[in-house]
């Protein structure tokens, strides 16, 4: 664990990104949540539309729905040329936090008439949900810090899929993205390796490289939450996306978070005299809260 340790250290420090193999989730099922998301988008705009992101950020994105002002690597972008279906933790209708009307830990909004699609997204839930907890007490090696310590942050952790469709976009207009260059909001992101390319990354240095490729691995980045906790010692990897392909896209990025409650402010190893905390506290509901209202606007419901 030492060596995976300093190796992961190495990769936030320097690139921002690594690579995940043997990581135990099966390929077919990666690849049914790839044809799930092709499926839900093939649906009737209006079918869609009554699924329309709430207030929770669970439900249907529509095209042009999203508007990238978070991030200052690109300004000026217009609405991002995707659409795209995000769902939680799976909770019930009397969940005590959907009961209370908790900030994001609503009911997802499941589509009646895909039979198959709630099942399929909820065992790649769980799924990802093991694999990201694994990698945890590496995250705490990484940072000089014991391998249990993020035990209690993400003893309840928070999570959403997000299920993507770009479609073909050959001819962009200045400042036009599939998604526009922006850092993650996750402490950990995990993206399953796509067939069609389109995902760009920023290196450190400024230049921008295509994503490169694993079959069957899953890219990992960090993002601002992560990068807050760490007083910036981790990086956040700016990427964007290009639909060139000549075809339709999917992306499936599962976005991984502690408690929804829990405070993150400056880890003991990341601060010093000559390094002190650059951030205040934060939670993620109020860091989520921000970062809705700022690209999505204000939902109605």
């Amino acid at each position: 664990m030492t060596r995976l340790g300093g190796e992961l250290r190495r990769a936030f420090e320097e690139i921002g990104f690594y690579f995940v193999i043997n990581h135990g989730v099966p390929r077919s099922l990666v690849d049914a949540v790839f044809a799930e998301a092709a499926r839900f988008h093939s649906l009737p705009l209006d079918r869609k539309l009554a699924l329309r992101i709430n207030r929770h950020n669970v439900g249907y994105l529509p095209m042009g729905g999203e508007t990238t002002r978070h991030s200052q690597i690109n300004v000026g972008n217009k609405p991002s040329v995707n659409e795209a279906f995000f769902a939680k933790r799976d909770l019930p209708p009397d969940h005590p936090d959907v009961l209370a009307n908790k900030p994001f830990r609503c009911a997802n909004q499941w589509p009646e008439d895909l039979p198959g699609f709630r099942e399929t997204v909820v065992a790649y839930h769980n799924a990802m949900e093991r694999l990201a907890k694994s990698l945890l007490p590496l995250y705490a090696v990484a940072l000089d810090l014991p391998a249990d310590y993020f035990d209690l942050p993400f003893a309840k952790p928070m999570y959403t899929l997000r299920m993507s469709h770009y479609p073909r976009h050959d001819a962009p207009a200045e400042n036009e993205f599939g998604i526009a260059p922006h850092t993650d909001t996750s402490f950990m992101t995990l993206l399953a390796q796509n067939r069609i390319p389109g995902l760009s990354i920023r290196l450190p240095t400024g230049r921008w490289v295509d994503a490169p490729a694993i079959d069957g691995a899953f890219l990992v980045n960090g993002g601002d939450l992560l990068r807050r906790w760490t007083n910036d010692r981790f990086l956040a990897t700016p990427h964007r996306v290009l639909n060139r392909s000549g075809q339709e896209r999917y992306a499936i990025p599962f976005f991984f978070d502690c408690a929804a409650e829990f405070r993150i402010e400056c880890l003991p190893t990341c601060r010093s005299a000559d390094n002190p905390q650059r951030y205040e506290p934060i939670t993620y509901v109020e860091y989520m809260a921000w970062y809705r209202d700022l690209n999505y606007g204000r939902p109605p419901h």
